[in-house]
């Protein structure tokens, strides 16, 4: 079969969840900053390729722009493998939901996965955007750097500064419920080049609406920071990074974890844990087939 079907997803979203709730705290804290590190790159070429698009020319194609290559960073994360708490946030829950796991569980995992997260887009951010120079200082308009310096405030003047906290949590809610159905449709591939393209089309989405994902903003915002971006302190960071979270959340929780139950899994067997377990490095890697038993 080249794909999974919508009850098969769900069931290989539960084995996925589950090996991720049995992380050791090292393993998520590094899996943690590589998908850190992973969005950010995404984030970074996104400001690359659409700076210097002026939008009376262009009108709204910069977006689109930035919204297709911003889709390597979970692609990376997906494929190459790395813990990312937007993903974990539908995955756990879901779990969850089939007694597979403890709250206690998914709440260490969030918190490890969300330090990690956090540490490898702040390295990313410092290191290879603000010293490498390929963010430039204001001064260099003419330059690429100089035109990324002026995209990277803009972005972060838009997100962390003109947005309402209503707005950042309603955008997040939208946000991670195309990121999950980006990773729900990457589990229904069994090879790579479905899982790339199940990936595209909802993170191309997301980026192209404008939507607040939480562990990009935790690349975009300290970087506007750092390039002085007006009116914007670390405690406009924190506060956004704080309703994104939780409209992330609810868009993954809610819209993904407990729909996808309520269709598929819920009043069905519960499943046996693979004899081979889940591999614990990628939230589409293989998944063995599963047996059932009785429902508790």
């Amino acid at each position: 079969m080249a794909i999974k079907s919508p009850p098969e997803i769900s069931a290989a979203a539960v084995e996925v969840g589950t090996a991720k709730a049995d992380l050791t705290w090292d393993r998520a804290l590094v899996g943690g900053f590589l998908a850190g590190a992973y969005i950010a790159f995404g984030s970074l070429v996104a400001i690359s390729v659409s700076s210097g698009l002026d939008p009376k020319t262009w009108g709204t194609l910069p977006t689109l722009f930035t919204g297709a290559v911003f889709t390597l960073g979970l692609v990376l994360v997906v494929v190459a493998g790395a813990e990312l708490l937007t993903g974990n946030m539908a995955l756990l829950p879901l779990a969850l939901l089939r007694r597979r796991i403890t709250l206690a569980q998914l709440g260490v995992n969030w918190l490890l996965v969300l330090v990690g997260n956090l540490a490898g887009s702040l390295f990313v951010a410092y290191f290879l955007a603000w010293k490498s120079g390929v963010i430039g200082p204001s001064g260099a308009a003419n330059s690429a750097a100089g035109l990324e310096h002026t995209r990277a405030v803009a972005i972060a003047a838009a997100k962390g500064v003109t947005e309402s906290n209503t707005q950042i949590f309603l955008r997040a809610v939208g946000c991670n419920w195309l990121v999950c159905l980006a990773i729900w449709l990457a589990l229904a591939a069994n090879d790579v080049a479905g899982k790339v393209l199940g990936i595209f089309f909802p993170i191309m989405a997301f980026v192209a609406m404008g939507f607040d994902h939480v562990v990009a903003n935790m690349f975009f915002l300290p970087l506007g920071h750092y390039a002085g971006t007006p009116g914007l302190g670390w405690s406009n960071v924190a506060n956004n990074l704080w309703w994104a979270f939780l409209g992330n959340a609810v868009g993954a929780g809610l819209f993904v974890a407990v729909i996808y139950w309520f269709l598929y899994l819920r009043g069905t067997p519960e499943l046996e844990p693979s004899p081979m377990g889940a591999r614990h490095d990628s939230p589409t890697a293989s998944e063995p087939a599963v047996s059932t038993r009785q429902a508790r």
